[in-house]
């Protein structure tokens, strides 16, 4: 039987409320009507008194759980989307992600965010804010592709003593699955991976946008180009030393993501890799990005300002011409 990534979040929630009376869940109709998503269908029935019905106040939400975390309880908040999180910047940011330095008491808390666009969700439900999060020391922001980083990932931040932002992109929630069951794969938070080996040119990319980035290595594979794919997986910190070893081996780069270009992760790998991995270059690093502009409602105007496979083909030809 198959599981999706919503599924698996839904199952590391359950694994982890299994395992640790400590951890709770918090939120906008989380408890009886099972999240905006489906996320915790279920979980109020099985785990009664800790999956809690929130006010809708983001930022008496995450104020909450930094109280509960810095007296011992692992809290999980879910924002219905990671827009919305905006109203708790205050408290993410001043209180969840400077307390541990202030104070030398962790503050373990995990922020699930719906990330990431879909068609007609427009500019107040779709965006992707993990470059804003990865700006603040004190954050660990993850951003999983994957089935099972969906898993891993989550029961992961859940255990970290951190406060962690969970970028998990809803336009994945039910488009990506496996049939296996879900197992522990060892990778530890931090680390990318290479999702694809290649020897021509790298593209380093993170979230929904590594499934893009494979089918247009798929593609660019008929006519003999071969592009290795990494996938970041946690976007703070950042696995800088597997990025600079694909460029060693491919002397090109393309960094591909959702966000818009100012100041994003990909400004933050790009940024990296020429100052410690220049001399590794054959071609300028490139980036790709959604278009500079609020997201649009019309589901073609909205394919049209996020990067999507042709223009991933479009851009590594290029590349490759230089």
């Amino acid at each position: 039987m198959s599981i999706t990534y919503l599924e698996a979040i839904r199952e590391a929630q359950a694994k982890a409320l299994r395992d640790d009376p400590r951890v709770y869940i918090y939120g906008q109709d989380v408890a009886d009507f099972g999240g905006a998503f489906k996320a915790t269908k279920d979980l109020a029935k099985e785990f009664p008194g800790r999956v809690l019905d929130s006010p809708i106040s983001e930022d008496a939400m995450v104020g909450s759980v930094v109280g509960a975390a810095i007296e011992g309880m692992r809290p999980i908040v879910e924002m219905q989307f990671s827009d919305f999180s905006s109203n708790a910047f205050n408290q993410i940011i001043n209180q969840a992600a400077a307390f541990h330095w202030r104070t030398n008491i962790p503050c373990p808390i995990t922020i699930r965010m719906p990330s990431g666009g879909n068609p007609g969700s427009g500019p107040f439900h779709s965006q992707a804010l993990e470059s804003v999060y990865a700006h603040f020391p004190g954050l660990i922001v993850m951003t999983p592709a994957t089935v099972e980083d969906a898993y891993d990932l989550l029961l992961e931040a859940i255990a970290i003593d951190d406060p962690v932002i969970f970028c998990e992109h809803k336009f994945l929630y039910n488009r990506v699955k496996v049939e296996k069951l879900l197992e522990r794969n060892g990778q530890s938070a931090g680390k990318a991976r290479i999702a694809r080996p290649g020897r021509d040119l790298t593209i380093v990319t993170y979230s929904a946008t590594v499934h893009d980035a494979l089918l247009a290595a798929q593609e660019l594979a008929r006519s003999g180009i071969q592009i290795e794919v990494v996938d970041l997986r946690t976007v703070k910190p950042l696995d800088t030393a597997t990025v600079l070893t694909s460029i060693a081996n491919t002397g090109r780069l393309l960094c591909v993501g959702e966000s818009w270009p100012w100041g994003g992760v990909n400004a933050e790998v790009i940024a990296r890799v020429a100052s410690k991995g220049f001399h590794l270059l054959d071609s300028p690093p490139q980036r790709l990005n959604s278009r500079d502009v609020p997201i649009p409602y019309h589901p073609d105007l909205w394919r049209a300002s996020r990067p999507s496979v042709a223009m991933i083909i479009e851009r590594v030809r290029k590349i490759l011409q230089w």
